[in-house]
């Protein structure tokens, strides 16, 4: 059973759960626009859950495509009237690194909203969620100041030319519910910094701490309707931002299945965008490797926020030779996954975010069942109240069953078996997705094919799950198009604009110039 209301006492007094609490009833659960939290137009609200109980923790107000509306004027104007877009570089990386420090200041508070939103443990949230978020808004602050266009020698006579690099306007950023303060860190942190302007949509199941973000974001001098902030439903509120005039550009992350309709509704005005989706990485455990870590790399690969992340390690691939030991110690490890508390210091595993979450895993589960995979440990709900469940491994699992074909998204690790660097290679890339990939291996030689072999944005080398705001992330296939971090994210929140300058006409007066 789960243990409830044992939380750890964190250090301000009061348990976390009892703080937790206390942060939710100083925020404002409303729509953030031009600067200030509003009810919808229409007065709707929904019921935020708590993913340890199922139970209601506040009622947030639900956007609907008039509030769209209102949202997009406020960034529109902002765009093109504002200051944010007309600041130097230097200006608005101040901003911006006044909002990292300001996430620091408030990570207990951010990482205490996260926990009781989301589900995922407290520990998780202060040493990766929440310093992450920091560490990405500051690595683009870096960059404000340096956007650069070129100058650019031409052949045609008299003239020459230079390229200037623009913010592209209003940005309209979907997020999902697994990493809700990283993954609008990861959204708003290039548009800022090129100077666009924002209309950010988060997930129904995970509002708070975009919110919370919201207000400190006005607090480090963010102008009002640069960066507005609706909490609503995919249906009513991501398909208005999708396809409305006054959006210059569209950037996702979810499913492959909503990023598809999300292409769709763009293509009606031609309008850029870019989409992080979902993935069904490979983990290749080659028989050279250090069996220890790569037993526990694995591990944490896969039920890594209880395996809600798209670039979980979700297909296992172990060479036959090391296969049976393997499997053992990967149930032993499963088997003493601590399941409980969020905010429990010692809790692995909190609940998954919802029981609409919980129901598609635990059909998963049935489906691997119902196909032969062998289930070693787990497969059940864990209590009563909440959205809990066992740890769970598959093994000698086929590539053709459906738990390997999908993204389970949860925590449910499947165990294959290869002989050859050649068929795992062919194994691995045989899905339509290629967003990421782990190879375990001593050898220089299978850790070169590998890592070339394999079709994905991201190869790990005997790790797993390391992200640096520095370093591109996206996928290739049905995983996505572009490019999350680094100068990468940049270029899709700018355009190119080529300017040409006629020479004076006489070359004596070009001085050296010669074009």
């Amino acid at each position: 059973m789960v243990n409830q209301g044992k939380s750890q006492t964190g250090q301000k007094g009061g348990s976390n759960a009892e703080r937790a609490m206390e942060a939710l009833k100083r925020l404002t659960p409303k729509l953030l626009i031009d600067g200030k939290f509003v009810d919808a137009k229409d007065g709707m609200t929904f019921e935020d859950l708590d993913p340890r109980t199922g139970e209601k923790l506040v009622d947030v107000a639900e956007a609907q495509a008039e509030d769209v509306e209102r949202a997009v004027q406020a960034a529109r104007k902002a765009f093109d009237e504002g200051p944010w877009p007309r600041m130097t570089g230097e200006q608005r990386g101040r901003v911006l690194l006044r909002l990292a420090d300001l996430v620091e200041e408030h990570a207990d508070e951010l990482a205490l909203l996260e926990t009781l939103d989301n589900g995922k443990t407290y520990s998780q949230c202060m040493s990766i969620d929440v310093p992450g978020t920091a560490q990405h808004i500051r690595y683009f602050a870096g960059w404000c100041d340096k956007i650069e266009g070129s100058t650019i020698p031409v052949a045609t006579e008299g003239f020459t030319a230079y390229t200037l690099r623009e913010p592209i306007g209003v940005a309209g950023q979907i997020i999902p519910w697994n990493f809700p303060i990283l993954m609008a860190g990861w959204k708003i942190a290039p548009a800022l910094a090129a100077g666009c302007t924002i209309v950010l949509k988060v997930s129904q199941y995970t509002p708070l701490s975009a919110l919370r973000l919201g207000e400190l974001a006005l607090e480090a001098g963010v102008p009002p309707g640069v960066f507005n902030v609706l909490t609503g439903k995919g249906a009513e509120c991501g398909d208005a931002i999708t396809t409305h005039p006054g959006v210059d550009k569209v950037a996702f992350t979810g499913s492959t299945n909503i990023g598809k309709k999300i292409m769709e509704g763009a293509a009606s005005r031609i309008k850029p965008v870019s989409l992080e989706l979902g993935g069904n990485s490979p983990v290749v455990i080659c028989d050279d490797c250090d069996l220890d870590a790569a037993v526990k790399g694995a591990h944490e690969a896969l039920f890594f926020n209880m395996g809600q992340a798209c670039e979980c390690g979700a297909r296992l691939f172990v060479q036959e030779g090391i296969y049976d030991e393997f499997v053992a110690r990967s149930l032993e490890l499963a088997k003493a996954r601590k399941v409980g508390d969020p905010f429990d210091e010692d809790t692995a595993q909190g609940p998954l975010v919802s029981q609409k979450q919980l129901d598609k895993v635990m059909d998963y589960v049935e489906s691997g069942r119902k196909e032969g995979a062998k289930l070693g440990c787990g497969g059940q709900r864990v209590g009563e109240a909440g959205f809990y469940m066992e740890p769970t491994v598959f093994y000698d699992v086929k590539d053709d069953m459906a738990i390997a074909r999908d993204e389970i998204f949860g925590p449910v690790q499947i165990i294959l078996k290869f002989k050859t660097i050649d068929e795992v290679i062919a194994r691995a890339n045989d899905t339509n997705y290629g967003l990421a990939a782990a190879v375990w291996t001593q050898g220089l030689d299978r850790m070169q094919a590998l890592t070339r072999g394999i079709k994905a944005g991201t190869v790990w080398v005997n790790t797993h799950h390391i992200l640096d705001a520095a370093v591109p992330f996206g996928g290739y296939k049905e995983s996505g198009i572009g490019r999350e971090h680094g100068s990468a994210a940049l270029e899709h929140y700018t355009q190119t604009k080529s300017v040409y300058v006629p020479l004076p006409a006489s070359k004596t007066q070009r001085s050296w110039v010669t074009m």
